[in-house]
């Protein structure tokens, strides 16, 4: 702005990034119509300002505007006029100015994109200066791997920070990303929406595992669970197919990058049940080494199959949901990521709040979830534990009322699901021999023998029912069921 009265900025011995003109044109552009505050709002903030006077200016508008009052230079200069700082640059006179000079209010989000990347910028300078200082205090009571871990969460935060958008979208904007997804769905040709399970019928009931969704997946111990959501796993890994879009950018096609946080199994126990699964040799004969050289073959030819898939395992134990929402962050900059996988939802912590109440703390936790899978745009599955109430019943099939934490869990899941094998109970429960009670339960076992059922709950996108698996407890590892009427409905 050519105006003399216009503020220049303060002297600094270093140079950091700003764009002092920037500042004033978007200052300007809102006081000339405030409706362009709205549109910056929801990522533009006053401490994104460089100079002072312009973070004390923004802030003043927020106010007025946010309270449904006019921010111009007469409403303005009635609340700043005390203030030493407007004094020094002309007051009145100043916020006149910038009202009538700036360029153009077209160009205003692009004003604000430029003051809020020169922020994000001046904050890797200031974290880059203290991490070089810290390092170079050489403290014996701050070790480097604590430096590390400090200058990661910093950047974490930062990153966050580091986004447009936000608010409100237009009917319109929703619209048309809802026919994208069915286009997606259609193209694909098989009626999936969302990343496929690799379990047909599964994938029948749910159209696939939607982006955003948070899907609970629960059962009592010995069902399957962690086989369950390691199949899962694998097969939308093994599905990935990339493709570069017009932007540069990398989108699946098919598949999945997923992200298994194993909280309970270490990584290499793990790969282990994946060998299993795949080369066909139960995990125990491999772990006891009870192995011949064929066997050995199909091993090495698996691990050979599996060795490329984006499946990334982070086993860490005890972590906070905040520690895991960064890991997370990080690996879908690094590496990707269209699935998210956590085993399991109780070895979570929640902040120190909420520690001393567990259910508060596991609300903390499923909220925490929803929001990583909205703001990651993946789905999330979470394994879960039911209570013991299970076992005191008769029929032993799960209800929502059995999670743990039932109100939370239940509220937040997108999607509910439970794994269920009665062929384990009717194996704990055999009659005396010779009975004829002993004959129904021979009967009743040879019905169940390999087979499972997952029972969706809960579904906000779909009906509820009941699906039939086949799984085979040798390589601990489910399938499709081989018969017509794959699955029950059970809608109400």
């Amino acid at each position: 702005m050519a105006d003399g009265n216009i503020h220049k900025a303060p002297h600094t011995e270093q140079k950091e990034p700003f764009n002092i003109d920037a500042e004033q044109a978007i200052l300007g552009a809102i006081l000339f119509d405030n409706e362009i505050f709205y549109r910056v709002s929801g990522f533009l903030k006053g401490e994104h300002f460089y100079d002072p006077v312009h973070q004390l200016i923004y802030v003043a508008c927020e106010k007025l505007i946010s309270s449904g009052r006019l921010a111009s230079p007469v409403t303005l200069n009635t609340y700043l006029a005390d203030n030493p700082a407007m004094g020094e640059i002309g007051g009145s006179r100043y916020l006149s100015d910038l009202a009538m000079n700036v360029p153009s209010t077209a160009g205003a989000w692009d004003y604000a994109r430029v003051v809020f990347d020169l922020s994000v910028s001046r904050g890797l300078v200031r974290l880059g200066g203290e991490m070089i200082d810290r390092a170079r205090s050489a403290d014996i009571d701050d070790d480097p791997q604590t430096q590390v871990q400090t200058a990661e969460a910093e950047l974490y935060k930062l990153a966050e920070t580091g986004k447009y958008g936000g608010g409100f979208v237009t009917f319109e904007s929703a619209l048309a990303e809802a026919i994208n997804i069915a286009n997606a769905a259609y193209e694909r040709g098989g009626g999936l929406a969302g990343v496929s399970t690799g379990l047909v019928d599964i994938d029948k009931h749910m159209g696939g595992l939607h982006k955003s969704d948070l899907i609970i997946l629960a059962g009592r111990p010995s069902m399957g669970k962690t086989a369950l959501v390691t199949n899962i796993a694998v097969n939308a890994a093994k599905a990935y197919r990339p493709e570069r879009q017009a932007d540069g950018t990398i989108k699946a096609g098919d598949g999945a990058v997923v992200g298994f946080f194993s909280l309970e199994m270490s990584a290499d126990q793990l790969a282990g049940r994946i060998l299993s699964e795949f080369s066909e040799i139960p995990s125990d004969r491999i772990r006891r080494g009870d192995i011949d050289q064929s066997d050995f073959e199909r091993i090495y030819e698996a691990a050979q199959t599996l060795n490329d898939i984006p499946l990334y395992i982070d086993d860490t134990g005890g972590l906070s949901i905040a520690q895991l929402a960064a890991r997370a962050r990080r690996l879908k900059r690094q590496h990707g990521l269209n699935l998210l996988i956590i085993d399991y939802l109780q070895l979570l912590s929640g902040s120190k709040k909420s520690g001393e109440n567990r259910v508060q703390e596991v609300t903390e936790i499923t909220v925490g979830l929803k929001a990583l899978a909205k703001e990651l745009e993946v789905p999330v599955i979470a394994l879960s534990q039911l209570s013991r109430q299970v076992e005191q019943r008769e029929d032993k099939r799960p209800q929502l009322s059995d999670l743990r934490e039932s109100g939370s869990i239940e509220q937040d899941a997108d999607v509910v699901l439970f794994v269920y094998r009665e062929e384990y109970y009717l194996s704990r429960a055999e009659p005396r021999e010779g009975t004829p009670e002993h004959l129904q339960w021979q009967e009743d076992c040879d019905k169940a023998a390999g087979k499972a059922e997952v029972i969706i709950g809960k579904q906000r996108h779909g009906p509820i029912g009941n699906v039939k698996l086949a799984f085979d407890a040798s390589i601990v590892k489910f399938g499709n069921l081989a018969q017509t009427d794959r699955y029950e409905d059970d809608r109400f």
